[in-house]
């Protein structure tokens, strides 16, 4: 399917943009989870409204500007033809292998920003819920509430492993060893996948939609 090279740019954009921003997000996520746990009484104070559109404003942000460093640095390229791009879109490595010139800078930024990007929030979010099991297990005596808590956190933590891990492993790398095709079966892993494992992931832990489950499953068994 053809795209215009306005259109190619855009899309590789928005791209970058929205998927650094969901990374981060799963960082605040995580923090928020961390403070709820083990700060409960101060909760209220340090996530705040303003905290939340502070921490909000300064996600979106930041995946702007590393979405549009992307965009000026791949339109500086010269692209000679054909421009037929092995990829589902117009993703950073498939566009810059069809450059003309030296594209090396392209991709240290790519390995180098977007690692930090993704590692960075990805160790943090790591840190975050070691801390979390730690306080749960020496001064939470409660056993309730223990489930409860790890209750909260699974289901964070296993969109964190299904966006992180693919995305670590498909944009960290050097491009080098990486092949057109490896790259495609990665990011239908974190768009596709992902996103529709995300829905059932956390609506599975709302109590009614369990028993409407349960309700559906021993119906088809009578």
């Amino acid at each position: 399917q053809d795209i215009s090279y306005t259109g190619c740019l855009s899309q590789l954009h928005f791209f970058h943009f929205l998927g650094s921003s969901e990374a981060l997000l799963l960082a605040v996520m995580a923090y928020d989870r961390f403070v709820a746990i083990c700060h409960p009484l101060r909760y209220t104070l340090l996530m705040s409204p303003r905290a939340c559109l502070l921490l909000a404003a300064a996600t979106w942000a930041t995946g702007f500007l590393h979405a549009l460093m992307h965009t000026l640095m791949t339109s500086r390229l010269r692209f000679c033809g054909p421009n037929h791009i092995q990829h589902f879109f117009c993703d950073i490595k498939p566009v810059v292998r069809l450059a003309c010139n030296s594209n090396q800078l392209n991709l240290n930024l790519l390995s180098i920003v977007t690692g930090t990007i993704v590692i960075g929030p990805f160790v943090f979010t790591l840190f975050s819920y070691l801390y979390i099991v730690s306080f749960l297990l020496l001064k939470v005596q409660s056993k309730e509430g223990r489930r409860k808590a790890f209750s909260t956190c699974i289901s964070h933590l296993t969109v964190v492993a299904l966006l992180y891990v693919p995305v670590i492993s498909n944009y960290v790398p050097p491009s080098s060893r990486s092949s057109p095709k490896r790259d495609m079966i990665v990011t239908l892993m974190y768009n596709a996948v992902t996103c529709v494992l995300n829905p059932l992931i956390y609506t599975l832990r709302n109590v009614e939609v369990k028993r409407a489950l349960k309700r559906r499953l021993f119906s088809r068994e009578l």
